[in-house]
């Protein structure tokens, strides 16, 4: 039986005005709920429809026009219309996130119009190719305020009942509307993780998300009177390298940089195997990776000595640290600074306690020291390469890396409208790294055994499918079916995890499935 009403605990509970923008887990998991992106971002960077139910563009990609999906309504009653979309995206333009810092929403809308052709048609006119328009509107969710004010108005298959917010509290009560799933879904909010898990096994609430975060990974211990899952994210954990000063202007001492630093040691003692040792800035699941079919840097710490042999070593390099974002970031930085004194270098860690402000040295003020702890979190390879590595957008985030090759490939990207061409060019330089990427991080969720895991099933065990038992995942085949069953977008919201296995060999609907525990 499909459960009346499912308790959830979160790290947050809030919903962010239609003009600002978040990528925090837990607010994006919670308006996956109420609110429809426009597209839906899959693995690879393959998009699906979201509140827009189909597009077209014209053969030099300068025109594009998106259709509403039918029946698109608002749950105050008020049909869903171009206008509105019209409205929210120009609203986005100027956006900032949590740390008041401003997205790079405006300058990719620099030379593009936007407008509504009819009450479902949305026209999007710009002065040249913009494929990466698709990938953007991903990250975009309309919604509008309330009578209260409160901006919880949206689309999607649940209405918010009631949101309340307080410093350091918050809770929200959803309705279901359409589709299967629980009939009531209460979400409450503990910023500690550690505090999350004790508050289900106590049984006051049904799942606990973000388990990865406590401080202590020894508490995620897979108790069996419990249901345990951990998701593969498409979040990195990186350091930045300063390319504009100090001994990382050299690619000689990128790379060694990079081969000093056993990733996989590190994944193993911080995160107690909760992450992946990464290849490069964007996660196995991004546009480009495929085609690239890069490996990870080799841990290799003589062939890191030999590089800097001829490498002025003596300045000590200024490590920077946040404490959390990426979560354990203080344990990270112990054991990167280790292995860097391994190969030759003195180590300065200087640990930065507000994580806002950290953010506003590093993006906007360039005060990396010679290197600094970051996570990327977009889900887009172009903003990713745009933001972070391009020499010619020179963008927030970018550290005064140039590589004329990548910079080739990167723009040849941006003008192809055909996604495998696209692909084909969102990779980046394997032996002139910009940064040292470490780690693909994971999702940790927990559930009590005691309610029916059927209505939700995304983080759990197994299931059956033509006689064979695979484990649940986020690959692109069943993703479509385990939306209609539940609550799928709220328990990873957009993050994939491992394929299935075995691969599945056959089309697959939401009738064929079975759940059970393990």
């Amino acid at each position: 039986m499909t459960p009346d009403i499912l308790r959830i605990v979160l790290e947050n509970v809030d919903f962010r005005l239609p003009t600002q923008v978040t990528d925090e887990n837990s607010v994006t998991a919670l308006k996956s709920l109420a609110f429809e992106p426009l597209l839906r971002w899959r693995p690879h960077g393959v998009v699906k429809p979201g509140l827009f139910a189909s597009w077209e563009h014209s053969p030099n990609g300068l025109t594009w026009r998106f259709h509403i999906r039918s029946g698109a309504t608002f749950h105050d009653g008020k049909p869903c219309t171009a206008a509105d979309v019209v409205t929210f995206i120009h609203g986005l333009l100027d956006s900032r996130d949590y740390f008041g810092m401003r997205w790079s929403y405006s300058r990719y809308f620099a030379n593009v119009t936007v407008s509504a052709e009819d009450e479902r048609t949305m026209r999007v006119e710009s002065t040249e190719p913009f494929a990466d328009i698709l990938g953007i509107f991903c990250e975009f969710w309309p919604s509008r305020l309330d009578e209260a004010g409160k901006p919880i108005l949206g689309t999607g298959p649940y209405r918010v009942v009631s949101f309340e917010r307080e410093p350091g509290t918050g809770s929200a009560k959803f309705h279901r509307l359409r589709g299967e799933g629980p009939q009531v879904i209460a979400a409450s909010m503990e910023p500690n993780a550690a505090k999350r898990l004790q508050l289900l096994r106590d049984g006051h609430v049904d799942v606990a998300l973000n388990l990865e975060r406590v401080e202590d990974l020894n508490l995620v211990d897979w108790d069996p009177s419990l249901q345990w899952d951990k998701t593969t994210s498409t979040l990195s954990a990186i350091y930045y390298l300063n390319c504009t000063s100090g001994i990382f202007q050299s690619p000689k001492a990128r790379l060694a940089v990079n081969l000093a630093i056993d990733s996989v040691a590190l994944v193993k003692q911080v995160y107690h195997d909760h992450a992946t040792p990464s290849a490069t800035i964007v996660s196995p699941f991004h546009l480009g990776s495929v085609e690239a079919q890069l490996q990870q840097i080799p841990y290799d710490p003589a062939a890191a000595k030999e590089l800097l042999r001829d490498l002025d070593t003596s300045t000590t390099l200024v490590l920077r640290t946040p404490t959390f974002m990426p979560e354990h970031a203080q344990k990270i930085s112990t054991f990167v600074a280790s292995s860097l004194r391994a190969v030759g270098f003195e180590v300065e860690i200087k640990v930065e306690t507000n994580r806002p402000e950290y953010a506003r040295q590093i993006g906007l003020r360039k005060q990396i020291g010679d290197l600094a702890l970051f996570d990327s979190t977009p889900n887009s390879t172009f903003r990713v390469l745009d933001d972070k590595i391009s020499s010619v957008s020179k963008n927030t985030w970018w550290l005064g890396y140039h590589d004329d090759e990548v910079q080739r490939l990167f723009g040849a990207a941006r003008n192809q409208v055909d996604s495998e061409d696209r692909a084909r060019g969102g990779s980046t330089s394997r032996q002139t790294p910009a940064s040292k990427y470490f780690a693909i991080l994971h999702i940790v969720i927990c559930s009590r055994t005691s309610w029916d895991r059927k209505a939700s099933p995304v983080a759990w065990g197994c299931f059956t499918l033509h006689g064979a038992r695979y484990h649940v995942s986020l690959a692109d085949t069943p993703l479509a079916s385990l939306e209609r069953i539940g609550i799928a977008e709220l328990l990873v919201w957009s993050l994939p995890v491992v394929p299935l296995k075995p691969p599945l060999s056959q089309p697959v609907s939401a009738d064929d499935i079975q759940f059970r525990r393990t």
